[in-house]
Formats: C-alpha cells, sequence, structure tokens
C-alpha cells in the first residue's frame, strides 16, 4: 500500500513525520534509487527500494521506549552546530537510533521520552491529543493568590493565552516559590514567558511527569526503558483504538 514518504519514514524509526520532510527537501532520500524532493510523494514500504542517505531502511524495526531524566546543559536535539552535549550522548548502552518526543530547553531538565516510532511520537506531541505534561518550577519572588488565580484563568502571550490545567504552590522560602503545574499547551518555553509576564522569571524547571509516566527515582543523567504498560496507557490516553497493538 502506498503511503506518504514521512510516514514511512516515521514508522521506520528513521524521524519524526516534521524532520522526515526537511530530510525529503534536502533531498535525502531516494525511491528506487531516484531522488525525491516533493514532501507529499508516495511509496510503499513493501515493494519500494528506499534509502536515507544511501542507506536502505526497513518498517521492521525494534520499537523503542525510553525515559531519561535530561540534566540541564544538554540539547535536546540530535546535533548541535555549537558542541554542546545532547540528549542521546547519555544514553550509554543504547545502539538503536532514537530521537526526542518533544523537546526540554538547555536549561530544562526532568522527564524526556526518546524512541524510534514515529506514530507514537506523533501522539505524544499533537495537540488534539492532550497529553498532560507536570512541572515543578522554582520562580523569583512569591506569587500571590491574586497572581495565582491570573495564571488559573489565562495569561495572555504574543501567541495566545496561556493557561494550565492544574496549578498548586507547593512551597514559598525567602525570595523564591515552588510551584507545580500540568500543562497540555506545547508551545516553546511557554511556561517560562507566561512567569514572566507575571513578573516571576522561572529560576528552574522540572519535568516530572507525562501523563501518568513520572520519574520516580530515576537518576539525573540516568536512563530506563519504558515498560510496554507505560507505553500503552500513554497510547489510550492520545486516544489509540488498540492499545499495545505494533
Amino acid at each position: 500500500m502506498e503511503e506518504r514518504l514521512q510516514k514511512i519514514l516515521s514508522q521506520a524509526g528513521v524521524a519524526s513525520r516534521r524532520a522526515g520532510e526537511k530530510m525529503i527537501a534536502e533531498g535525502r532520500i531516494s525511491v528506487n534509487r531516484v531522488v525525491v524532493t516533493e514532501p507529499g510523494t508516495k511509496a510503499d514500504s513493501g515493494r519500494d527500494e528506499i534509502r536515507v542517505d544511501g542507506r536502505l531502511i526497513s518498517c521492521e524495526t525494534e520499537r523503542i521506549y525510553i525515559l531519561l531524566h535530561k540534566p540541564q546543559g544538554v540539547v535536546t536535539t540530535l546535533s548541535d552546530p555549537q558542541g554542546r552535549p545532547i540528549v542521546t550522548d547519555l544514553l550509554e548502552g543504547v545502539t538503536e537510533r532514537v530521537f526526542p518526543v518533544g523537546r526540554l530547553d538547555y536549561d530544562s531538565e526532568g522527564l524526556l521520552i526518546l524512541t524510534n516510532d514515529g506514530e507514537f511520537s506523533q501522539r505524544l506531541q499533537h495537540p488534539r491529543y492532550g497529553i498532560p505534561k507536570t512541572y515543578r518550577i522554582k520562580v523569583e519572588g512569591n506569587p500571590g493568590k491574586k497572581e495565582i488565580q491570573i495564571l488559573e484563568n489565562g495569561v495572555d502571550l504574543p501567541d495566545g493565552r496561556f493557561a494550565p490545567a492544574d496549578v498548586c504552590l507547593e512551597k514559598t522560602n525567602r525570595g523564591s516559590a515552588w510551584l507545580r503545574l500540568t500543562i497540555t499547551d506545547g508551545r516553546n518555553r511557554v511556561i517560562r514567558r507566561a512567569f514572566e509576564v507575571l513578573g516571576h522569571p522561572v529560576c528552574r524547571l522540572i519535568r516530572v511527569a507525562v501523563g501518568d509516566v513520572t520519574l520516580d527515582a530515576v537518576r539525573e543523567g540516568a536512563w530506563r526503558r519504558l515498560t510496554r504498560r507505560e507505553v500503552d496507557r500513554l497510547l489510550a490516553r492520545a486516544g489509540n483504538p488498540n492499545p499495545g497493538a505494533k
């Protein structure tokens, strides 16, 4: 059956659909020895010879799902022109090629999922599936009840309103406070931007859960494989009609 090339690349664990579109546009993909540059091109993975940078791909790749406790000072990409550490540098012992599901910025830390399953990645990231992500955040100053209420009602940002699904003030210190936020918004640095509007810049941001998958006892810089049950629960939450089927 013919499908769009970017979907085939995603299913084969080569790249997410968006990254696959970029690879096609860059002329890195060939079908039956002919270089393809049109993102809408279709192929049959069971019949056609599909290559990435000259390497034949297979859609029979074992699906890998990894939970990493990302530290600060590591880039959530597969390469960095500035030579900074990247997340896959931390995956000692993992020989399969995996890519991050979404991102945590350079200064953020906590739970990051990596996989070679493009469909799984798409479901976890796409806004229509509304997968909740929970963060612990340290901010400058002590937000009061009025500011918490403003946040709950929604903060207007240049790219639209941001309102967390849940917000809780955990504790206050002298000159700082810790809060816990659950969001379904996937916009870039949206939490940091919202707290800047409130006048309480974020000092530290830690993602502690995606859906009901948590960091638990995974130490900073370490990783573990997601269990089959955890993968199934995430897919079920994203509306997979048949969780666990591969």
